[in-house]
């Protein structure tokens, strides 16, 4: 009885500290957001007063600034087209990659799979100047149709590589019985391992999105027009245009944040279906 006591104890003992480090995560990581949010609503005038207005002085004239004084819809425009169109064409070519990786033999796919991996241990910065010299050879610089192939290049190698672990544990019993039935081997890809698959692509596209949404490097080094920057460079003008208007800035990063949100939430189910496959496999 004792020890079923004490057994109990620890439990709830360790329960109660894992409980307490996720609230203090949760706060840690949720006060600048909230922060964030309070600054976009308040005038210029009251950010600086002390002690400070927290629950008074709410205006919206920080976004109405931010969508008729700045080129912020461009910017968001440019982001949201470029990120979705690299999602696309990343997780198109990853998929039939790892698919014809895991399910064909021929010389050498092991060191192909390998060397995709060793190529993302490369930092951007190391490959930028290249991939801008190819661009600009091809005459893609200062274009979307560049920067997203140049967002694929560095972001394709570790989404190659995850959905082929993904592909690696699904049975091929189901392919076969789908052949008997009459199926090719793309009918048996899209109607039978892609289902399958479907948590672990949605979880890999986040990488993706990750990668692409939050770039700044590239951005800036192969876009120059004003109508073609994406948002992480067309913020940087923005605070470079203006005498620090935090009222403004914030109000651009609470915007900035909201695709992000909806496309976590949207696909966090799937999400966490997926990353629990890789823990599974691991």
């Amino acid at each position: 009885m004792l020890t079923k006591l004490i057994f109990e104890f620890k439990r709830l003992s360790f329960r109660s500290v894992l409980y307490l480090c996720g609230a203090t995560l949760v706060v840690f990581c949720g006060i600048p957001l909230i922060w964030m949010l309070f600054t976009s609503l308040k005038p210029l005038e009251v950010l600086f007063s002390y002690p400070p207005a927290i629950f008074s002085h709410y205006t919206l004239s920080n976004f109405k600034r931010l969508f008729t004084d700045t080129y912020f819809l461009v910017y968001l425009k440019n982001s949201i087209v470029v990120a979705g169109t690299t999602v696309i064409l990343d997780i198109v070519i990853a998929t039939f990659g790892a698919y014809s990786l895991t399910r064909f033999r021929f010389v050498g796919k092991e060191l192909l799979a390998s060397l995709t991996l060793f190529t993302y241990m490369f930092a951007p910065i190391m490959i930028i100047i290249p991939v801008y010299v190819l661009l600009n050879d091809l005459g893609l610089t200062d274009s979307h149709l560049g920067i997203i192939l140049a967002y694929t290049s560095i972001s394709l190698p570790f989404t190659l590589w995850l959905l082929r672990a993904f592909f690696q544990s699904f049975p091929i019993d189901l392919e076969e019985a789908a052949f008997i039935d009459g199926a090719n081997r793309f009918q048996s890809l899209v109607w039978v391992v892609i289902p399958q698959a479907l948590p672990g692509i949605i979880a890999t596209s986040v990488f993706a999105f990750v990668v692409v949404w939050n770039d700044f490097l590239f951005a800036r080094v192969l876009l120059t027009s004003t109508h073609l920057k994406t948002m992480p460079i067309g913020l940087q003008d923005i605070y470079e245009s203006t005498i620090v208007d935090w009222g403004l800035l914030m109000s651009a990063a609470v915007i900035v944040s909201i695709p992000a949100l909806i496309f976590f939430l949207t696909i966090q189910k799937f999400l966490i279906k997926g990353w629990g496959m890789g823990a599974v496999k691991g």
